[in-house]
């Protein structure tokens, strides 16, 4: 899939979903920035060198795509950092070993 895609109402298309909860652990890279490129209200997508934070804003587009991140389980459990009460979550990049 090259990008999110949309229902008529603007929100992510059970197709995105999917393409978020099959993501592979191997492009976590690649699934931020799919995510933020389908998050509504751009402010609170935040997509910095390795961390993601992330804000629903009450908008259920953007809980759908927080239940998919969560189906994802390889993602939770490599990246979820922390979140708080009210839609706001944080996510980091697992850091790659060394070379020996």
């Amino acid at each position: 899939m090259e990008g999110p895609t949309f229902d008529n109402d603007g929100y992510p298309t059970e197709e995105t979903l999917q393409a978020i909860r099959e993501w592979s652990h191997r492009d976590m890279c690649g699934l931020m920035e799919f995510v933020c490129g389908a998050w509504e209200y751009p402010d609170y997508a935040k997509l910095t060198e390795g961390c993601m934070e992330l804000v629903t804003g009450g908008w259920s587009g953007n809980e759908s795509l927080i239940e998919a991140l969560q189906e994802n389980r390889m993602f939770w459990m490599m990246c979820w950092l922390r979140s708080e009460r009210g839609g706001h979550y944080w996510f980091e990049l697992p850091k790659a070993p060394k070379e020996r």
